[in-house]
């Protein structure tokens, strides 16, 4: 879907979130830092952590252990004025994710952005005659 760029000709923050995305998947993570404010802040609420900054988010791409080029597949990524939510599968070929990304956006740069990784669990055996199993 497209979003169309306000008549001031400035991107929206749907627009930028989705630069952020199409970045991270180059492998870059020092251009991702173009569309990330320098007070730039990530948050990691199940493992309790805060990210400040933009060369500390950029370095700590940089830094983890991969087993190969980072995919992003987009699942899904809408948002209304400022706030952006997207979720996204992750993968280097060996190590498999999926994020749920709370973005804030101000002045065209990613201000705030709350992460979520959910672990993937076997579906309880009390209701599989109500379920199907997707992939």
């Amino acid at each position: 879907m497209n979003h169309p760029t306000p008549a001031n000709g400035s991107p929206t923050a749907v627009d930028v979130v989705r630069e952020f995305w199409r970045l991270m998947a180059t492998n870059d993570f020092p251009a991702v830092g173009a569309v990330l404010a320098d007070d730039y802040e990530l948050d990691w609420p199940q493992s309790k952590e805060r990210i400040r900054g933009r060369d500390r988010f950029v370095r700590m791409n940089a830094e983890y252990p991969a087993h190969g080029r980072w995919r992003f597949t987009v699942n899904r990524l809408f948002g209304n004025g400022a706030e952006v939510v997207s979720d996204v599968s992750v993968t280097d070929g060996v190590q498999n994710g999926r994020a749920l990304s709370f973005f804030t956006v101000a002045d065209g740069k990613i201000v705030r952005q709350v992460e979520f990784w959910p672990e993937p669990y076997e579906a309880a055996a009390n209701r599989r005659h109500l379920v199907e199993i997707v992939e």
